[in-house]
C-alpha cells in the first residue's frame, strides 16, 4: 500500500510541476500573439483518442486543457473515446494530439494508476 502511494504522489507532483510549465509556455505564447502586430493563430478543433476511461481521469484531464491559455475542451462523445478540443495554435493534427496525449493525458493516467 505505502509504495503505491508513493507512486501516486510522485506522479501527482510530476503533474503538477509539468501543468506549471506548460501553463507558462501557452501564456508566453498567448502574449506574444496579443503584442505581435501579426498574429501566429492557426485556430482548429482536434478529436483526441483517449487513453483515460473513468470520470475523475477525463475530467481532470478536461480541467488541465482549459486551464491552459489557448486551449478549450469543447466535447467528450458519446462512447467517452474522444475528446474535442479547440487549440489556437494548430501545426498539424498528429502533433496537438501527440502533445496532449504524451503530456497532459500520460500523466493523469499514472497519477489514477
Amino acid at each position: 500500500m505505502r509504495s503505491t502511494l508513493t507512486s501516486r504522489t510522485r506522479y501527482a507532483i510530476e503533474l503538477a510541476v509539468f501543468f506549471v510549465w506548460e501553463l507558462l509556455l501557452a501564456n508566453v505564447r498567448v502574449a506574444a500573439d496579443v503584442l505581435r502586430p501579426r498574429t501566429g493563430i492557426r485556430p482548429a478543433v482536434v478529436a483526441i483518442p483517449l487513453d483515460v476511461t473513468s470520470d475523475g481521469e477525463i475530467l481532470l484531464l478536461s480541467m488541465l486543457i482549459n486551464i491552459t491559455p489557448g486551449s478549450v475542451t469543447i466535447d467528450l462523445s458519446e462512447d467517452r473515446q474522444t475528446l474535442y478540443v479547440h487549440v489556437m495554435h494548430m501545426m498539424n493534427a498528429e502533433t496537438t494530439r501527440r502533445e496532449i496525449k504524451e503530456g497532459f493525458e500520460r500523466r493523469v493516467k499514472l497519477v489514477f494508476e
